[in-house]
Formats: structure tokens, C-alpha cells, sequence
């Protein structure tokens, strides 16, 4: 197996679990909040791990984010800049993430999860070390990037999964 089967592997275990938490689900249950106005929804989840990959692998490839270039940001219409990936939200901001439709969490993750496949199959394992920001100790390169994204999604995956599973019992 090479690095980029690998990382194809890890992202597609992502998407998996994407479409599989959001399934079927209502718009009230995607904005679903656990007893408490302050924690993140489902929609705010995959929302932000979308946005997230989206812009760290299109900064990687030197390409422009899905979000903007093909519609997503419109599709949306949330009261975000375009360059907002949900990082330090406050409780007003994640209320703001609501989905109509499961589909547009799945679909825009889709396009994301393309572009993602797309640029690692062009990856070889002498591309993984390049430092790509040196303000960091250790600077970080290509690989810890790339591993880096997976690990935000799969935790936030996870946390819309226990949120699926709590709406689900009630």
C-alpha cells in the first residue's frame, strides 16, 4: 500500500461516516443541540469538518476551495466571509449552521472528498516531508498536514455520530 492509498483510505473512511451520521435526517435534528444552547450540532459538525478539509487540502494542491468555486458558499447562504471554516464559532454562529437537507452536507462533502482524492493521488512519498509552515516547532510538512486534517474530521465524525446516537434513543 503507498502513502496516497493510505490517505485515500483515511478520507474515504470520513465520507463514510458523513453520509452515514447525516442520513435521513431532519432539519431540527441536524440542528439538534445537546441539552445545552452552547454545544455544536450535527450540521455544525460536518459543516465545519467539510470547510476545514476544504480549505487545508485546497492551500496544499495551491487550488481554489470548492466552497467558492463551485457554489457551495450560495448553496449555503450563511452569514459567514467566504473564507470562514468555523473555527472558534460562537453559540450564535453554530445556530446559524442549519441545513435544510441532509444532501447538502453529503453532497458538498462529496466535492470536497473529490477534490481531496484528486490531489493525493498526485502525492509520492518524497512529497509527504516538504515543509509547507515553518512557523511551527517542528515546522510542518505535507504528511502532518494531511494527517492533521483526518484527525479533526474523524473527531468531529465521531461527535456527530454520539449526537446521532443520543437523538436516536430519545
Amino acid at each position: 500500500m503507498t502513502s496516497a492509498e493510505l490517505l485515500t483510505d483515511a478520507f474515504d473512511r470520513v465520507r463514510q461516516i458523513v453520509h452515514d451520521v447525516v442520513d435521513g435526517l431532519s432539519p431540527d435534528q441536524l440542528a439538534y443541540r445537546i441539552d445545552d444552547d452552547d454545544a455544536n450540532s450535527i450540521g455544525w459538525l460536518i459543516w465545519h469538518l467539510t470547510r476545514v478539509q476544504d480549505d487545508h487540502v485546497a492551500d496544499l494542491a495551491g487550488t481554489e476551495q470548492a466552497w467558492t468555486s463551485q457554489g457551495w458558499i450560495e448553496r449555503f447562504a450563511l452569514p459567514f466571509d467566504e473564507a470562514d471554516i468555523g473555527y472558534g464559532h460562537s453559540s450564535e454562529q453554530v445556530a446559524a449552521v442549519r441545513v435544510e437537507s441532509p444532501d447538502l452536507l453529503t453532497d458538498y462533502h462529496d466535492a470536497v472528498y473529490e477534490q481531496t482524492i484528486a490531489y493525493i493521488s498526485t502525492l509520492s512519498d518524497d512529497d509527504l516531508p516538504r515543509v509547507i509552515d515553518e512557523s511551527w516547532d517542528p515546522p510542518v510538512t505535507v504528511g502532518v498536514r494531511l494527517v492533521s486534517v483526518i484527525g479533526d474530521d474523524m473527531q468531529h465524525a465521531g461527535q456527530a455520530e454520539f449526537i446521532r446516537g443520543i437523538l436516536e434513543r430519545r
